[in-house]
This record gives structure tokens, sequence and C-alpha cells, in this order.
């Protein structure tokens, strides 16, 4: 059996969960019922299901509009990387590149076309929603987070139509917008009503915890979906780390999961130290705002550690 991560000395469970799961998860579903971005049922009862739970998990003291904003961006990438990325965008980039383009200015506030697709019209709604919660500067912020997640998959599907061989360290790098987890850092400050100042962003328990969670997420999803992603391309290895690692060092899978469920135990442990350091030295009163976004950092990485376990990495 291939070896996982262990990560319960530095993110045990059980994870805190906010009450209005139950809430988010119908809410999604009546989302989509307006905004159909998903055509398989079985498909979107899994990605309502891990969605909710997970936001839930990801900001559990959020309110429930909040929460809502969180949980239908988060969908609203998921599903259109399912549905437009990936293969879809391998087999025709330049499609992807132009789809892409059209929501570029939907978060400046522009309307989309009469014609948009129900994937324009969501974004649409959930950017207007998000524009009246956030202050300025945080909008900005979760857009350009937006951006720059959209920008990875056009990346990743022009280097899947180029044959998948990138270098380790390019993957990595990118790693965390594919796996948005970029967005949802941006969504905390608006979601959880805080906001760092510039010398707080800047300090380096916060580059490095941030960094830190951001290749945890991308790491744990490529060993979590690494077979999953093997039987939905017909057996062919997915574009993933383990594969890239595999390919650069010249070690079969077995091998390269060894060395990046080690990798991720080593993130955990950096992520936990960072925390640490923010929530036990606050100096003073001023400092709540970054005690709170190392407590909602903590809790991102705590929803993706559970992320893994759910059913939609089954198959």
């Amino acid at each position: 059996m291939r070896r996982l991560p262990d990560l319960a000395d530095s993110f045990p469970g059980p994870f805190p969960v906010s009450p209005h799961a139950p809430h988010v998860q119908a809410r999604l579903d009546e989302w989509l019922t307006r905004y159909p971005l998903i055509g398989s049922e079985r498909a979107r009862r899994a990605l309502c299901d891990i969605t909710a739970h997970g936001i839930a998990r990801t900001f559990p003291t959020a309110d429930l509009p909040g929460l809502e904003i969180a949980a239908d961006l988060l969908l609203w990438l998921t599903a259109f990387d399912d549905a437009h990325a990936e293969a879809a965008g391998a087999r025709d980039p330049a499609a992807l590149v132009r789809r892409v383009a059209g929501f570029l200015r939907l978060g400046d506030g522009a309307q989309p076309p009469r014609d948009t697709d129900p994937f324009g019209a969501a974004l649409a709604d959930v950017l207007a929603r998000a524009r009246r919660r956030a202050a300025p500067e945080q909008y900005v912020r979760l857009t350009n987070s937006l951006r720059d997640s959209l920008y990875g998959l056009v990346w990743e599907a022009h280097e899947l139509a180029g044959g998948g061989h990138v270098e380790v360290a390019d993957y990595r790098a990118m790693r965390p917008h594919t796996v948005f987890v970029r967005t949802v850092v941006a969504t905390a400050e608006p979601v959880l009503g805080y906001t760092l100042t510039p010398d707080e962003r800047d300090a380096r328990p916060v580059r490095e915890l941030e960094s830190a969670v951001g290749d945890l997420a991308g790491w744990i999803n490529d060993l979590a979906s690494y077979e999953r992603e093997r039987k939905r391309s017909g057996g062919r290895d997915p574009f993933s780390l383990p594969t890239l690692l595999t390919a650069e060092r010249g070690c079969d899978v077995d091998k390269a999961f060894e060395i990046i469920a080690a990798m991720c135990e080593e993130e955990a442990r950096r992520a936990r130290a960072r925390i640490t350091e923010l929530t036990q030295s606050v100096p003073d009163r001023s400092a709540t705002a970054t005690v709170t976004h190392a407590r909602a950092l903590e809790s991102i990485a705590a929803s993706y550690v559970w992320h893994i376990g759910h059913g939609r990495y089954g198959g």
C-alpha cells in the first residue's frame, strides 16, 4: 500500500465545524439549479457535499453569508476546472484562454453578456456579493488571487498539451494556485472580518505560514487524487507531483509517494510551528488580526487534510 502522510501530530482531528454546513449544502444545490455548472447528478451531489462540509471546516466561525460566498466561489472554481480545464483545456488551450479572458472583466464589476453561459453568470453573481461584503483592498486581493488561479489552469492546460514534461520546481511554484488554496486564503479576511496591515502581511512568520499551507494543500491533494485521476484518464499517469517526481528522480511511484508523504509531514510541522509562534507571541491587542489570520490558516490547512478522506477522491 502506498504511503500517505501522517499529519495527526500537526493537525489532529476532529476539526471544528460550522453549524451552518447543512444549510450551505442545501444552498449550493439551489445555486446549481439556478446555474447548472455540472451535468452529472452524482458529481453534483458529491461536489455540493465536499464543498459545504469543507468550507464549514475552513471557516468554522464565519457567519452564514460569508460561508455562502466562500462555498460558491470554491465550487465554481472546482466545477470549472472539472468541466473546462484539465483534459478539455489541454485539447484546446486557446479556447480556455478565451473563456478565462471573458471572466476577468467580471471582477471589475462588469455585467456578463446576455448570452453568457452558466459559468459567467454564476461567477458574476458570487463576485457581486463578495464586492458588497469586502473592503476595497480585500476585494482586489480576492480577484487577484482568482485571476492567478485561472492563469494556473491555463498554464496547466498548456503544459498538458505539450506532454506535461515540466520540472518539479516549476510545478511546485504553480500548485498552490491550481489547488485554489491561494484564493481560499484571500477570502479569509472578508469572510472573517479582519484586515492585516502591510507590515503584518509581510512579516516572515506570516509569509512562511502561508507558504507551508499552500504547499501542503497541493501535495496532499496530489497524493489523494492520484488514482482517481488515472482512472479518469484511462490509465495515464496524471499531471501531478508523483508523476513528475518519478520522472525527475528515476524512481517508481511507490517511492515518489514515500518522498512526498515525508515532504507533507515536514510542511505540516513548519505550519504548526508558525501558527504557534504567531498565536503565542502577541505583544498587544494590535496584533489581534495576525492571530486571527494564523487561526484562519490553521483551519484552512485542516480543511485540506479533511478533504482528502472524502469519497470524491475514491473515483
